[in-house]
Parts: structure tokens; sequence; C-alpha cells
């Protein structure tokens, strides 16, 4: 009797095993779906800009220079100061474009130019300040990003307003009778040009929203002019303004960038009991 009792239980034991077994099979673990990959795509950005400047110009023309017989001039600025803020869109992980605006502090100018003249030779020295505004449309390439930073590449078209402001021209001339000195003055006009630049630097993505970067930036700006040069003891019915010819800058600049698009949230699926 005790063997039979013994077989019965040894048999609901195993069925009772198998069934586990089977249950364990029918009804794996719940599994996890790992994170999807959060790709870099496009969105608007806001930007800022501050830096300096390296300027050039190509030389001084005036109406006088047809009278003299050589002319050599040597001419430069001081470094001055660039504030700029713009608006941009990200299209991928290696494009992006943007409208910048950029007010160039007042930089001083100084020149010097000897000339030879039929029945003489003379000196002019010359002063004034240059500033400028400037409004550029620019596209860019980035070129991969390697642990979070980002090199590019650019080019800019638009257009600069540069206005030159309180010039004088101090001359010494000798002509064979002593130095005769004399002063002129212009007056003040800005002027609207076409201006081109093309960018180089390295971006650094400090966040998902937040990047700071470090460009070089060749700029050319046209030309500035003067208004008539006048004595200083009178008017002058003369039209001879001077102009700078081919104003062009290096600059270094250091910029910020805001990303406005929402970065993407993962959130993990929604699990059910029952």
């Amino acid at each position: 009797m005790r063997s039979v009792k013994f077989l019965v239980a040894a048999g609901a034991a195993s069925l009772l095993s198998s069934a586990a077994f089977a249950a364990d099979i029918a009804m794996p673990p719940p599994a996890y779906a790992p994170a999807p990959v959060v790709e870099d795509f496009g969105g608007w950005y806001l930007r800022g800009d501050i830096g300096f400047s390296n300027q050039r110009v190509g030389r001084l023309n005036n109406a006088d220079d047809a009278t003299f017989t050589t002319q050599t001039q040597s001419n430069g600025f001081n470094t001055a100061g660039i504030f700029g803020l713009g608006v941009g869109y990200k299209v991928n992980n290696w494009f992006r474009a943007d409208i910048t605006g950029e007010y160039r502090g007042n930089s001083q100018f100084f020149g010097k130019t000897e000339i030879t003249y039929p029945g003489g030779i003379g000196t002019n020295t010359y002063h004034g300040t240059k500033n400028e505004w400037v409004v550029l449309g620019n596209a860019y390439v980035d070129l991969g990003t390697w642990w979070c930073m980002t090199p590019f590449i650019g080019a800019g078209v638009g257009g600069a307003r540069v206005a030159i402001n309180n010039f004088t021209d101090v001359g010494l001339a000798n002509n064979g009778n002593g130095a005769e000195p004399s002063i002129a003055y212009g007056d003040s006009v800005a002027k609207w040009n076409l201006a081109w630049a093309v960018h180089a630097g390295v971006a650094y993505k400090v966040t998902p929203n937040f990047t700071v970067e470090l460009a070089y930036r060749y700029l050319d700006m046209g030309d500035g002019l003067t208004g008539d040069l006048r004595p200083f003891d009178g008017p002058s019915t003369r039209v001879n303004p001077m102009t700078f010819k081919n104003i062009t800058s290096h600059d270094l600049k250091l910029g910020v960038r805001w990303d406005l698009s929402s970065p993407q949230v993962y959130a993990p699926p929604l699990m059910r009991k029952g």
C-alpha cells in the first residue's frame, strides 16, 4: 500500500515539474529594448561673437595724385573691437547657415605719403578714424567631430557700411624757398559696399544646446571715402575727396551658439502586469 502511495506522489510531482517547465518556456521574462541612437539633426540657433581686427588699406587715392611725379605711401590702422549677433539654421550634421550683423569699433588711422612734384618735394601725414556695420549671409561646412570638437570652413557675402571720420591731411612742401606747411580737413562720410568673407575655425560642444567656437575670418569691405578736402583757413570748391582703396581685415573671433531645438528624450516602454 505504501508503495502505491509513493508511486502516486512521485507521479504528481513529476507532472507538476513538467507543467512548470512548460510554463517557463511559454512565458519568458520580459526584455527591455535598447535605447535608440539619437541623431544630431538640424535646428535653429542663435549666436553671439566678440573679437578684434587687424585691418589693412591698399592705398589712399586723391584727385591731386595726377600732379605728382612719384608717390610712396605707408598706411595702417590700430586694432578695433568686433561685436556681433546672428541667427542660423543647422540643416544636418555637416551643413549650417546663418545671418550675422556686427559693429566694428573705431580704429585709429595713421598714414604718410612722400611725394615728388614739379618744383619741389613734400610729405603728407594723415590721421582719422574708421568704423563699420557689417551684415553677412554665411554658409559653413562642418568637417567631422572628434572629442566634441568640430573644425569647420565657410564663406559669406553681404554689405559693409564703412565710415571715415575726423580726417586730417597735414602737408609739408619744400619748393626751394623753405617749408610751406598746410592743413586740410575732410568731412565724415559713410558708404555701403559689397562685402565678402571666408571663415575657418573649430567649435566645441559644451552641452547638447551650447557650443563655443574660435574662428579666423578674412573680410573684404570695399572702399572708404572722406568728404572733399578743404584748407583750415576757409572753404574749398574743389572736388578732391580721399578714397581708402580696398579695406580688408584679418579677424580673430570667439563665438557662442545656442541651439533652440528641443533635444530628443528617450522614455522606456510602458510595462503592464496581468
